[in-house]
């Protein structure tokens, strides 16, 4: 049996949750940095055709390999332009990372009508764990204002939540089409 904050941690994001339903029915959705596969599995379910990128495919959950998921591993980091070129989704999600360098790009992948679902660490979270590197921590506003010029916020928030107790920042953005 799991603890409260693992069965957290491995839930899908209920960031995530509220705003897949804009997503268009059938479409396509990018999860950047996908881990074990939480959110794939959850598009999945919900009838999306989904496309998962990491740099370790070897932490998906058992099950998703075999779902009929595009998955591409590659390191997001290593300096290599972005790996899906000019690639467009009708959504993107990411949640629990953060690469500057990148963050452009991944505002690109959304296609027009599209919508960007993004959740990560912001500063303050070092007072309760990882990550503590402020390479890896939100400034304040810093996702408003990376998303705005290209898509319009329907959402944001900067707070702390519990069960892990963390502080982030979320954004849920549409292109117009």
């Amino acid at each position: 049996m799991r603890d409260n904050a693992s069965a957290a941690v491995n839930a899908p994001s209920p960031w995530v949750e509220r705003f897949l339903p804009l997503v268009p029915a059938g479409g396509s959705i990018l999860d950047v940095a996908c881990g074990a596969g939480r959110h794939l599995a959850l598009g999945q379910d919900r009838g999306y055709r989904m496309t998962g990128i990491d740099r370790d495919l070897s932490r998906l959950a058992v099950g998703i390999r075999s779902a009929g998921i595009e998955l591409i591993e590659a390191d997001l980091e290593d300096g290599r332009p972005w790996p899906l070129g000019d690639r467009r989704f009708d959504g993107v999600i990411v949640t629990n990372y953060l690469w500057r360098p990148i963050l452009p790009a991944i505002v690109a992948s959304v296609a027009a009508g599209g919508v960007l679902i993004y959740e990560t660490f912001a500063a303050g979270n070092e007072r309760f764990g990882r990550p503590k590197n402020p390479d890896f921590l939100l400034r304040p506003h810093e996702l408003i204002d990376a998303v705005r010029p290209a898509l319009t916020v329907i959402a944001y928030e900067h707070l702390q939540l519990d069960a892990p107790s963390r502080m982030v920042q979320r954004v849920a953005g549409v292109r117009e089409r």
